[in-house]
């Protein structure tokens, strides 16, 4: 997959600086200087290649968008609950946490046509830089950078891996997550953006060939 990082790094740059919200610049910043629109995705999964993150997040904001603007025709409250600018926010900056994580390492890879295992490039992951966790890390990063933040952006970008991101042997954080997404519908918008733009928006024929 060839992706357009340039093209993508203006996009990404111009739907942050469209909320006005204060401290975005430092953010920008900061995202380049951890690697973040160069980074992937993912080590094995969507979007694995580089520049692949900044697509990912583009995608999320774009699929987030959608889902605000439907729900709020189903349901008026939610355009109430909800702003425009939080969904760019959260959606957007949901997985700066994997900014530093990724480095270039070669992978074992069976050849499709030889069925012969092969090395190819690929990438390795480590959490050594800053081991907090994913949601959490996003939010604190965030925070430091010196961007302004509410409580429902904080609590979509902690809780957007749904149940994946829970620990269920701990009642505090089910009762959290289940309390953040009561409170805030924010929370399931941006869930359900992430989810889209991974399983739909960047599926590939090879994800269904190796099923």
């Amino acid at each position: 997959m060839n992706i357009d990082k340039d093209k993508n790094k203006e996009e990404f740059c111009e739907l942050l600086r469209s909320t006005k919200r204060e401290g975005v610049d430092d953010v920008i910043a900061d995202l380049e200087d951890w690697g973040f629109f160069d980074a992937p995705a993912s080590a094995g999964h969507h979007l694995n290649v580089e520049g692949g993150l900044t697509q990912h997040s583009i995608n999320v904001c774009k699929a987030s968008l959608m889902v605000y603007e439907g729900m709020s025709k189903l349901d008026p409250t939610v355009e109430k609950e909800v702003k425009r600018d939080h969904v760019i926010i959260a959606s957007l900056l949901h997985d700066v946490c994997k900014a530093d994580i990724y480095k270039k390492a070669l992978k074992r890879k069976k050849n499709p046509v030889t069925g012969m295992w092969e090395d190819v490039p690929g990438w390795a992951i480590s959490y050594k830089k800053f081991p907090m966790g994913h949601g959490e890390k996003s939010v604190i990063n965030l925070l430091c950078s010196g961007l302004v933040m509410y409580d429902d952006e904080m609590l979509a970008i902690r809780w957007h891996m749904g149940a994946f991101g829970l620990n269920f042997n701990s009642y505090e954080d089910e009762r959290c997550y289940d309390t953040a997404r009561t409170l805030y519908p924010l929370c399931s918008i941006v869930q359900a953006g992430d989810s889209l733009a991974a399983s739909i928006m960047e599926r590939e024929a090879e994800d269904i060939d190796n099923l």
